[in-house]
This record gives structure tokens, sequence and C-alpha cells, in this order.
């Protein structure tokens, strides 16, 4: 039987590892697909070194637009990444009529509504179980193993740079940057690793999660995100203390009003699965109606974990690519007629319970007077620690967690508590999800 011919842009780490278990596990896939899955042609900037990796197995070329242009290419696999040449080869590649496979969440959570309008209308696929979650088949999850549930919410750690910094910061106390340095040495951090510690990695990623869960358009830019960089040792000493940890949290959960859809450093119970989550490991829990909560866990980085979902996307184009394009499935799960038009809840509306770490000078009245502005508020405490002051300090930290209640209103009762005599500095406000 004819072969799929597979023109691969970018011969990295994903491209590297997919033409070597392409290479290895060949019979197998093969014996999977209905027919056999080869790489024809390889765009690299690299020429030699693409050759000598290819080893001369297939044609290599430094002219990307030259494979997407190729009549003999049946699927495009775009591994170059970001929002600029790999978003016009996306493109060509889909007005030539031609299949694509992407790792590129990026692009997707930018410009997937596009992307996929497009591919609609010229009858392709555009497959992308590795933008999510790396080896983890979690939009297959979502999108075909759920298919019988109404989702409730979503929970992702999502990002392995900033799961293996806060990890380290909870085994060894280090403070966030002597962490980021070592991260950077072992290769988990880029040198410029802004889009991990600030979130954003991690809210492309729960961006197209929201959507396939609930069957909504992409909207990266509703999204809330905050990183870790402002994270403290001491905010994890005190988590744990309390019986939390504390990870970067994709989250996403349907309401009658709409969505949320927020990445930030969340306290989770530490006898949830997830919570013990460590290292670069990813994992995404998802509770929907029928079923309850499942939950999904490996690599979400790395050569080959990431190169098994691009593999494993290519073999679904080889099986259905000769079905009409009205009987596979959508891109999004859900008909593209049938996406709810569900608002995406700016941060205010949220529904979360909150970690607050005050810093309070040992005066008479100044618990009462937190405490008496947190009823204002109509925000109950559901625990509270109060570190014993030094000798001679004359403030101490005292931590609360409260019981769910809108952030604007933790807002509006934090500002009136910074404002009282009795506290030094700001107070520091982290979210606490439960996941039941």
């Amino acid at each position: 039987m004819k072969p799929v011919n597979v023109g691969l842009l970018g011969l990295g780490t994903v491209g590297g590892g997919v033409h070597t278990v392409l290479a290895r596990n060949a019979e197998e896939i093969s014996r999977r697909a209905g027919r056999p899955i080869r790489i024809s042609v390889v765009a690299d900037k690299h020429l030699e070194r693409a050759q000598n990796l290819t080893g001369g197995l297939c044609k290599v070329t430094d002219d990307a637009f030259a494979v997407v242009d190729d009549p003999a290419v049946d699927v495009v696999a775009e591994l170059i990444g970001g929002y600029g040449v790999a978003h016009e080869l996306m493109r060509r590649a889909i007005d030539n009529g031609k299949h694509v496979v992407t790792a590129n969440k990026a692009l997707l959570a930018v410009h997937g509504n596009e992307i996929f309008a497009a591919a609609r209308q010229k009858g392709v696929i555009v497959a992308f179980e590795a933008a999510v979650a790396g080896g983890i088949p979690i939009i297959k999850a979502l999108r075909e193993g759920l298919a019988a549930n109404r989702i409730e919410w979503a929970a992702g750690i999502i990002n392995g740079t900033t799961n293996f910094i806060l990890s380290e910061m909870r085994d060894k106390g280090l403070p966030f940057a002597d962490v980021l340095k070592e991260a950077q040495r072992l290769g988990y951090a880029e040198a410029d690793p802004a889009f991990d510690i600030e979130g954003i990695d991690a809210a492309h990623k729960a961006t197209l999660i929201a959507a396939i869960a609930f069957g909504i358009p992409i909207q990266f830019d509703k999204a809330y995100v905050e990183g870790v960089t402002k994270l403290e040792a001491a905010d994890i000493r005190y988590a744990e203390q309390l019986g939390y940890r504390i990870k970067l949290l994709g989250f996403t959960r349907r309401r009658a009003d709409g969505v949320e859809l927020r990445v930030h450093p969340t306290l989770i119970p530490a006898r949830r699965l997830i919570a013990n989550v460590e290292g670069a490991m990813n994992a995404v829990l998802v509770k929907a109606d029928a079923v309850g909560a499942t939950l999904y866990y490996g690599k979400g980085a790395g050569a080959e974990p990431t190169a098994s979902a691009v593999i494993a996307d290519l073999v679904d184009v080889a099986r259905a690519a000769a079905t009409d394009p009205g009987n596979r499935v959508p891109h999004l799960a859900f008909q593209p007629d049938q996406l709810h038009d569900l608002p995406i809840l700016p941060i205010a509306e949220a529904e979360t319970a909150f970690y607050l770490r005050l810093t309070v000078e040992d005066k008479p009245g100044a618990l009462a007077d937190i405490t008496r502005i947190l009823a204002d508020e109509e925000i109950s405490i559901d625990a509270m620690l109060q570190r014993e002051p030094e000798e001679g300090e004359g403030k101490t930290d005292v931590i609360m967690l409260t019981h769910v209640c809108r952030e604007k209103q933790a807002n509006a009762a934090i500002g009136k508590i910074e404002a009282l005599d009795a506290i030094v500095g700001k107070v520091t406000r982290l979210r606490r999800e439960d996941l039941q």
C-alpha cells in the first residue's frame, strides 16, 4: 500500500525524536496505521547536521516552503514553533490541501480559530496532540474518550520547567532565583525562561484544553496569567505546614455565566495525587459528570515523549485521510456550528479560596480588625497559622486560609487590610483549589 509521505519541518529536539521513533518502530506503526508512514523530506537550516541524522534516507533541504509546496508530501509535520514563519508555513500547507500535524501550542492558542476554519474549508486535518502535555494523550481523552460526558473542570500541571522549580524550592528551601539558575544549568529552563516562568506556556495549553472541554472558541487573550517569579520560599513552607503543595496550575471551569480560564500558583491539598507530581513531570486532572475525576500523568516534554504524540497524530491522519471530512473528529471536539459563545470570565469574577500571608505588628486587637474586615466582605476563615514572633521583633506572620469567595471580594478585603496601621507591607495572596 502507498506510504504516507511526511514533510518534516524542523529537526531539532522533537523533530529528531520523531525521526528516531518512526525508524525504530516502523513495523509496529505501519500495522496500526494500515500503511507505512515515512519521512520523505526534511527542512532544517542546519543542513549538514540534518543529513547526518537522517543518514541519506530522505531528501534534506533548508527551504521549508519547498516542502509545503511539494506535491509528493501528504502530511506536513510542523515542529518549528513560534508565531511567525510557522504560521505562514501552516497556512500554505493547508491552502495546498495537505494535512498538518503540529506541536505548536503558542500558534494554535493565538491563531487556532483561523487555522481550523481554513482547514475545514480545504477538507484537511490539523492534528495537535503534542501541543499540550507532550506525550500525555490529553487531547484525545478530552475529544474522544470523554465524549459522553459534560466536563465540569480541568486542572493541569502543564509546564515542566516551573514544576521542577517549585519542587526544588519545596525540597531544598531555596529562593526562586537560585533554583531558576539550577534549572537553566540542567537544561530544564531556557536562557530566556520568560514563557515558562511567567505562565504563558501553561496558558497556551490551558486555553486549548478549555476550548476542547467546553466547546468554545479559542480565546487566549482572555486568559488570566500569573507566573511564579514572585513566589517566596516562605509561602511554600507555610503551605506545607497547612497540608498543601504549591503548583503552577492551569485551571478552567464551566459555570452558568461563563468559563473561568486562569493560570497561577495554586495551593492544592497534599493528599491529592496531582499535588504529588514532582520534577519536570506533567499531569492533567479532569472532572466530568459521568466518569467523575480522571488523572492523566506523564512526561510533558522531551524528544521521544513528544514524538510519541506527533506520530500518534500521523497514524490518525493515515487512518482518517480517506474519510469524508464531515465524519472526522472535529478539531475542538464539538461540531463547528455547535460551539458555545460562553464568555471567558474576568479574574475578578473567579470563585476560589485564598491563602493570605500578613505581616502583623504585635498589637492588641489587630487580629480582630482583620477578621472583621473579612466578615464585612462575607469571607469566612477556614484555617489560620500564626508564627511566634522572634524576641524583640514586635511583628509576626499570620497565615489565613479562606473559604471560597469571589476574587473581587478578596480584592476589597485585602485593600482594607493593607490600610490597617498594624499591617506591615503588602498582603501576599495565593489562590487555593481543593480539586474534589
